[in-house]
Order: structure tokens, then C-alpha cells, then sequence
């Protein structure tokens, strides 16, 4: 008897141990199936919560392995060995180059150069007698950041955007400085910011060519694990003249002919600022905005100290014009916009939205938009979508939310109309508003939301990416680099095409000239052609 219960015992205990690693894998796998279903928390948060898991189940599964099965001593002693080696040698022959907006990191070997060191420095070629002519405007410029209205529209519907039988011509491709910064476009020419080395470089493009035209650098280098290297703001064109914040805080004036500096602001010292990264970690982004006689940025400050949300300095000279608000700087940019019938500078900041005077920079009002830039960062643009209601939205599982700003006896006041955490989680990307109908990236989701309560049109699975509206199509860029061309409409998702343009981690926004649709990312640049309708089946008056 006391034998039977012996060995009932120890069969029990040899079960309980050998489930030890499937119950450990199986918690993993639950863990798994939650990250792909709760919508409410952020994808990258979701995939290191489910790394971890799997991380602890390993450790787990490689003890039970050692300590408590009946395997040959020699060969657990060998497998612990090899593990270990393993774990010693591994962050000796590699290193972490960079993440996906998953946090997936991309490893390369601990001794190789960063493809930006590698790349020669740009040879000009612009005639220093005459330059280029970034003076005269075109219907089909696209000087700034987001297009020539900021919000990521242009109304043009000539192109083809069913590339079943015409798919857009690779008119050139080549390798390009890191950066997240897009492409600016000027009567025929393209700026861009990049980074080569440790010279940051306002650089100017021949469209029709890809030739490099001009090129002006500073000895800056901006370079983390989790926000990369390079330059992260768009150049803004504006009378000739070239406008670029770079990622540590150098405001300059090129003169568009020749790329010749004409008057330079850095902000940093402007705002107190030595040690950046521990209140801003991934960069400085806003691009610059033209208002007026002015040209303004996003400032900020020390974590501890004084912060200045906006300054405006005179066009032509560089001079400081006005500043105004104390707030700390995010990743979006500041935008025009009219609201209750009175113009604002409307300023997306750390922890709040805010609308500016543009003639005194004094803040109007603010929307508490909680957000850390070194950590659940606002990157996207606030969009009015009536005279008085503002949309915002932001990714780690912030969400979506329509406010309103109205004017009263007292100054103003603003009131949410709506909130949805699980809509519209725009991490590093912005939204297009259509028709009363916002379109987005809510985290790897594409998706469709009415813009008056925030409720889902469709869904469908994506990638993280960027978005232009041209016509009534939607193109999304992923960040591996592929074009999806889709329809904007609410009644369902319709893809029509899909394309890869561009290899490597692309995290920029897209830039339209003409016909000529010009990418990048943090290693290469390409130009191509877009297909172009019949005619008579064109809505609007645009020629090619």
C-alpha cells in the first residue's frame, strides 16, 4: 500500500513538472491572442508585454530542462553551455541599429558602419551665377509639410489609381541620408533634410532627374535606439527661400537659388536648453510655418525650466518677432486655422492642444491632450473639421477626440464633444478628413470613423505608414515601404493597388509634383510617375 502511494506521488509530481513548460507556453499564447484582440492598447506595448512573456517562458522551459528532468547530466551540463555562450557573446557580435514602430528592433553586426557613414558627401551642381529658380510658383507645388495646405489633401483627380494594367514609372532611384524628413517641392525641384555622417544636409533635388542640384550641411547629429537617426522635419519653401528646423534645433534661411545660408537661429540656446534628450527624446520635428511677414516653430525648454511653446522670427532676417506660451514641444507641427471666424496658429504641444494669435503669438486657449515627449509623445496634427470643432487624435492608446473652441465674454473656452480610445491611435502618422469622414492608421489598422461621433465606417489590417489624399483615393505608405492605393469612401474598405517603392524602415510622408510622386526614407529616395486617366473621365481642370 504505502509502495502504490509512493508511486502515485511521484507520477504526480513528474506530471506537475512536465507541465510546467506547456503551462508556460500556453499563458504565452494567451498572451499573444489578447495583443491581437484589445484594440485599447498600444501595438508596441502589446508586442513587449507578449516578449516578455515569451522571454520568462524560455527561462522557465530552460530551467525546468536542467534542474528537474532525468535527461543525461552530460547533456544538460552542454546545453546550459551553449546557452550561456550564447547569452554572453550575443551584445558583443551584435547591436540594436533601430525598431519598427512595433519595437521590433533590426539588428546589425556590432563592428559595421550606419549606412549614413557610408554615403559620399553630395556633389553640387548648381551654376553659381545663376542657381536654380525656387521663386516661381506652380499649380502643382507642394512646398511644405503635408502638402499646400498642411492636411495631407491634394485636389487633383487626373491619376489612375487602378494599376491593373498601367503601374506608375520608376523615373529614378537612389540612396539617399537618414532621416525621417519628406521631400518639398518647388517648380520642379525637391528639399529634403538628410543625414550623412555627422553633417546634417539641407538638400535640393532636380525632379524630372534625381540629380542632386545644391546642398548646405552643419556639423549636428541627432541619433537614438528607438527614434533613429537623422533629421525628422519637413523644409517649407516659401519666396525662394528654404526654411529648415533640424532634429537639435537649428533654425535656418537658404537662399533656394544656391543653398547659401542666409540667417540661422538655434533654439536651444535660445530656450536654455543643453541636455535635450531627457525632455525630447526623439528629436526635434516640428517643420516650419509660414504666418505673414513670419516664420514660426515650436521651441520648448529644459524638463525643470521655463519652455516657450511658439516663436516667430522676421522672414528676411532672422529676427525674433514674438514668443509665446510656456509650453513644452511634441512632434507635430504648427498649422493655420480658423477658428470661431478668427485666424489662430493652432500648436499641437506636449500635454495640450493650443491656439495662438498669429500676430502677438499670445495663447488663446488650450485642450488638455495629455502626452510626454520622451515617452507616449503627441506626433499628430490638431484638424479643424468645422468652425469651431478641432480633431485630434494620438497613438499609445490615446485615441481619438473632437473638441470645441468657442469665444467668450471672458476670452475662451473649449468642451470635448466626443472621445474614443480605441480610434484612430495615429502613433507617428496623421489623418486625412474627407467628406465629414476622417481616415487613419489606428495603429496597424487602416480605418474609416464619422468625424461626429467618432464610430467605425471599416477596418482593415495595414501596416504603420503614412497617408496623402489626391483626388478620392487614398495612398498609404507603409513602413516597409510599400504604396497601397485606396478608395475614400465610408461605405467599405476598397484597395485597388499596392506597389513596392521604396526597401528599408519608411516612417515619411509622401510628397506629390505634378505627375511625379517622390518618396523616401532613411536610406533611399525614388520618383515616380503616376498613370494618368483619359481625359474625359477627369473631374477637375488640372493639366499634366
Amino acid at each position: 500500500m504505502s509502495s502504490g502511494k509512493s508511486s502515485a506521488v511521484s507520477k504526480a509530481l513528474r506530471f506537475i513538472s512536465n507541465m510546467i513548460p506547456i503551462c508556460a507556453w500556453i499563458a504565452v499564447a494567451g498572451v499573444a491572442y489578447w495583443g491581437q484582440t484589445e484594440e485599447s492598447v498600444d501595438m508596441a506595448l502589446r508586442n513587449i508585454i507578449t516578449a516578455a512573456s515569451a522571454f520568462l517562458a524560455a527561462i522557465i522551459t530552460f530551467l525546468w530542462f536542467t534542474f528537474l528532468t532525468k535527461v543525461d547530466l552530460k547533456i544538460r551540463l552542454t546545453v546550459f553551455c551553449l546557452c550561456l555562450t550564447l547569452i554572453v557573446l550575443s551584445p558583443l557580435i551584435f547591436r540594436v541599429q533601430g525598431v519598427s514602430g512595433q519595437l521590433i528592433p533590426v539588428l546589425a553586426f556590432r563592428w559595421s558602419e550606419n549606412r549614413d557613414a557610408e554615403l559620399e558627401s553630395i556633389e553640387a551642381t548648381v551654376d553659381s551665377n545663376t542657381g536654380i529658380d525656387l521663386a516661381t510658383t506652380t499649380i502643382h507645388d507642394f512646398p511644405q509639410f503635408l502638402g499646400p495646405d498642411r492636411n495631407q489633401i491634394i485636389a487633383d483627380d487626373r491619376f489612375n489609381f487602378d494599376w491593373g494594367t498601367q503601374q506608375p514609372r520608376l523615373v529614378w532611384k537612389r540612396p539617399i541620408g537618414a532621416g525621417w524628413s519628406a521631400f518639398s517641392a518647388v517648380n520642379g525641384y525637391a528639399v529634403t533634410l538628410e543625414q550623412r555622417g555627422d553633417e546634417e544636409i539641407t538638400s535640393c533635388y532636380e525632379i524630372s532627374t534625381g540629380e542632386p542640384v545644391w546642398a548646405n550641411s552643419i556639423p549636428s547629429r541627432h541619433e537614438t535606439v528607438l527614434g533613429g537617426i537623422g533629421p525628422r522635419s519637413t523644409p517649407t519653401i516659401h519666396e525662394g527661400r528654404v526654411y529648415t528646423l533640424g532634429a537639435t534645433g537649428v533654425l535656418r534661411c537658404l537662399d533656394g537659388a544656391d543653398g547659401t545660408e542666409i540667417w540661422s537661429q538655434d533654439l536651444f540656446a535660445l530656450a536654455g536648453v543643453e541636455e535635450d534628450e531627457s525632455a525630447v527624446a526623439w528629436g526635434r520635428s516640428g517643420s516650419p510655418l509660414v504666418v505673414n511677414e513670419s516664420i514660426v516653430v515650436p521651441v520648448g525648454g529644459p524638463r525643470n525650466g521655463d519652455k516657450i511653446s511658439l516663436m516667430a522670427f522676421d522672414l528676411l532676417t532672422g529676427t525674433e518677432i514674438w514668443r509665446g506660451g510656456d509650453r513644452q514641444v511634441s512632434y507635430a507641427s504648427p498649422s493655420l486655422a480658423i477658428i470661431d471666424s478668427t485666424p489662430q496658429i493652432l500648436h499641437v504641444a506636449e500635454s495640450s492642444v493650443c491656439g495662438h494669435d498669429p500676430e502677438t503669438g499670445e495663447m488663446l486657449w488650450d485642450f488638455s491632450w495629455p502626452g510626454n515627449s520622451s515617452a507616449n509623445a503627441n506626433t499628430s496634427q490638431a484638424i479643424p473639421i468645422s468652425d469651431r470643432e478641432v480633431f485630434i487624435s494620438k497613438g499609445y492608446g490615446g485615441g481619438a477626440a473632437v473638441f470645441e473652441v468657442t469665444r467668450t465674454e471672458d476670452g475662451w473656452a473649449t468642451e470635448e464633444i466626443w472621445s474614443r480610445q480605441n480610434a484612430m491611435k495615429t502613433k507617428f502618422s496623421n489623418v486625412v478628413i474627407h467628406e465629414g469622414f476622417a481616415y487613419g492608421l489606428n495603429d496597424t489598422i487602416l480605418e474609416c470613423i464619422d468625424v461626429t461621433d467618432g464610430r467605425k465606417q471599416w477596418k482593415a489590417r495595414c501596416s504603420y505608414g503614412q497617408l496623402l489624399l489626391v483626388g478620392n483615393t487614398l495612398l498609404v505608405l507603409t513602413e516597409d515601404g510599400e504604396l497601397l492605393t485606396v478608395s475614400a469612401t465610408p461605405e467599405k474598405h476598397q484597395q485597388l493597388s499596392e506597389l513596392q517603392v521604396v526597401d528599408g524602415l519608411t516612417w515619411n510622408n509622401l510628397c506629390l509634383f505634378d505627375k511625379y510622386l517622390l518618396v523616401r526614407n532613411g536610406q533611399e529616395a525614388a520618383c515616380y510617375e503616376l498613370p494618368t486617366k483619359p481625359t474625359e473621365n477627369r473631374n477637375d481642370d488640372q493639366s499634366s
